[in-house]
């Protein structure tokens, strides 16, 4: 496994990426960031769930002069949607450095924006129309640009937007770095990588390396109030070796680590708000078996070297498949099998088929256990441990206490017993979370349903303005939210 260190990363970032927990590199990573630190073009053929943001955004961070006010870096996505996103990482990987990251992308008050610009940010995040737009009111200027990154040619592509790319690209300098990530490379792909880049670098990121097929994949359809029942007695009937289970926010992680707790599990949450001094001695103890479930935001989920992971519980489904693929693929590894189950609300349900066509399998229904299951899952558990017990054979210094209760009652009520007495009941004592309301789970795009100045890839138009959650769950306006990312303190 690539460490993060190894790879040539300045200090200032390593700060940054050790805060949000990141330790070891994914291949498209691993591959990436030493060829584009050396400003090499490149083109990364890469699937959702590989890492890619980080791929590109590490050495575009590294290489900012953030003592220079202009923009030194653009990269162009698809949808309002993955701006946003990228804008959001690029922001957390930039912090040691304090680099200033702005979004623009159509839907959005253009006139927000063109104040924004005039706060010199570091970097632009923005969908291809909304950028020529900026180009041609001379409200964005791009002769100071550095590296350009293409992120989803290929949808890129399918929604119409070859032209407006390379409109964009002619007018950034011709002595850049340009960097071309695309899940597929078709023709009109290659033919502009023929034409804007200059002997690129081609990785490309095998299907094996991304493959979820030694995971078991679950789904279990459950109301928001009785997700923690569900939670307890899967775990009382599964008895995981060790268990990641992933909320939403940071508050669902502490209500559910604290009421884990309460009965009976040993179980820690992590999230970014945690010290890193915290955040270590949580994996420690993690990863020393003292404790056995651990609670994570996504934080979790990208980049730890967390090994033995036998489950993962997604009480809250993922803001996208993205997350999804990184959360699962804690488990499974080295070759070892591992067990994913997803908590999907009614209302959720179409989450499952985006899922899918990214993991490139089906997730099979479960039915939520009962309370009579999850005590017969206890008993068994205790049966395997007796029976381990007895294998291993050192049972002499308790035979005559064995012979004195078989003297007194019959073989069967003595073992009857030691079963309830080892046994621990499933604790039904009501346990109030924060109630959270579903994600709005994003539609399959329509044939030729287009938005020039950005659209989100799901059926909704560009300028369709709604409530929104971010990782952390904090709910607003999105225009409130674009106020935070357009600021010049987004930094």
């Amino acid at each position: 496994m690539t460490k993060f260190q190894d790879l040539g990363i300045s200090p200032a970032t390593m700060k940054s990426l050790k805060r949000m927990g990141f330790e070891e590199a994914t291949p498209i990573q691993a591959q990436t960031i030493p060829l584009s630190l050396e400003n090499k073009d490149l083109i990364g053929q890469a699937q959702t769930g590989t890492g890619k943001t980080a791929a590109f955004g590490i050495p575009m961070i590294d290489k900012i002069d953030n003592t220079k006010d202009f923009i030194q870096g653009i990269i162009i996505a698809p949808t309002r949607e993955l701006a946003i996103q990228v804008s959001e990482e690029l922001y957390k990987i930039g912090y040691g450095k304090r680099t200033k990251v702005l979004s623009i992308y159509g839907g959005q008050d253009i006139n927000r924006q063109i104040r924004a610009l005039k706060n010199k940010p570091h970097i632009i995040v923005g969908t291809p129309g909304r950028i020529l737009d900026h180009i041609n009111r001379k409200t964005l200027r791009l002769d100071h640009v550095h590296t350009a990154i293409l992120d989803e040619a290929d949808e890129m592509l399918n929604m119409g937007f070859i032209d407006d790319i390379e409109a964009i690209l002619a007018q950034i300098p011709e002595e850049r770095q340009t960097l071309l990530f695309s899940a597929t490379m078709p023709e009109p792909i290659r033919r502009m990588a023929e034409r804007f880049m200059k002997d690129p670098q081609i990785v490309r990121v095998k299907a094996k390396e991304m493959t979820v097929s030694s995971i078991e994949q679950y789904y279990i359809e459950v109301h928001e109030k009785n997700k923690f029942d569900v939670l307890t007695r899967l775990l009382d009937i599964q008895s995981p070796e060790l268990a990641i289970v992933f909320g939403r926010t940071k508050r669902r992680v502490d209500e559910l680590a604290e009421a884990l707790n309460l009965r009976g599990y040993m179980a820690e949450g992590i999230h970014g708000d945690l010290s890193q001094a915290k955040r270590i001695s949580v994996l420690r103890k993690f990863k020393e078996g003292s404790i056995d479930v651990l609670v994570a935001t996504d934080v979790a989920a990208r980049g730890l070297d967390i090994s033995g992971v036998t489950h993962v519980y997604n009480f809250d489904i993922p803001q996208d498949p993205e997350s999804y693929v990184h959360r699962i693929g804690r488990t499974g590894r080295a070759g070892k099998t591992g067990v994913a189950m997803t908590f999907i609300n009614p209302r959720e349900k179409s989450y499952l088929h985006v899922v899918e066509r990214t993991t490139k399998r089906k997730m099979e229904r479960m039915d939520a256990p009962t309370l009579d299951e999850a005590l017969e899952g206890q008993q068994k558990a205790v049966m395997e441990k007796i029976m381990q017990t007895i294998e291993e054979n050192n049972l002499e210094s308790y035979k005559e206490a064995a012979n004195e209760l078989l003297s007194q009652k019959d073989a069967a009520t003595v073992v009857q017993a030691v079963l309830k007495m080892l046994t621990k009941e499933p604790d039904t004592t009501p346990v109030k979370l924060t109630e959270e309301k579903p994600l709005p789970v994003k539609r399959d795009r329509k044939p030729n349903d287009r938005s020039r100045g950005g659209y989100n890839g799901r059926g909704r138009q560009g300028g369709q303005k709604g409530s929104y959650k971010t990782r952390q769950g904090h709910t607003g306006k999105r225009q409130s939210h674009n106020n935070r990312s357009n600021s010049s303190s987004y930094r």
